[in-house]
């Protein structure tokens, strides 16, 4: 009997010490702060968010394949106002396939959705982001050669003139 009733503690306490682990791996498989990636064969692949320090897509992402949730990305889609650095205007249009044109230039480009904000790289070389900074938006110019991450060259505002074409926020 005494066998028993130590088995039996034991079990108890193992199922004590087990069970809120178990539960815990159950609920980050589930999505909480994970990304779980859907393969075509219909496999998924749940990673860990604190993993992740980015995600990056060569060329325009196809159609459909980010279902990115709320306004952010959407936002972005249209036609911006912004600045050249030296005091005059130009226009970028971001369309929602990841293509984008600029009216100084007439130059083409691809763009893609990064943290809130799109990054533009142009078919010249030159690279612009299109960031909301402290209510505002802003657009940061970078040279050939440059990355994101760099010093740009200029910082100018920015406004999308699809969703207010009068300039009111």
């Amino acid at each position: 009997m005494r066998r028993f009733l130590t088995f039996a503690i034991v079990l108890v306490a193992a199922l004590f010490f087990a069970l809120p682990g178990a539960l815990a791996a159950g609920q980050q498989e589930s999505g909480n702060g994970n990304v779980v990636i859907v393969f075509k064969d219909g496999h998924r692949q749940s990673i860990p968010l604190g993993d992740v320090e980015r995600m990056e897509f060569p060329g325009p992402v196809p159609a459909g394949l980010l279902s990115i949730p709320g306004p952010s990305r959407a936002r972005l889609v249209g036609k911006w106002e912004v600045g050249e650095g030296n005091g005059d205007n130009f226009t970028i249009t971001l369309k929602e396939d990841g293509t984008a044109w600029r009216s100084l230039g007439h130059e083409h480009g691809t763009w893609r959705y990064n943290n809130g904000a799109a990054e533009i790289t142009w078919d010249d070389g030159w690279q612009d982001a299109i960031r909301k900074v402290d209510g505002s938006y802003k657009k940061y110019a970078y040279s050939e050669g440059k990355t994101f991450l760099s010093e740009p060259d200029n910082v100018t505002n920015a406004r999308n003139v699809t969703e207010n074409p009068r300039g009111v926020d």
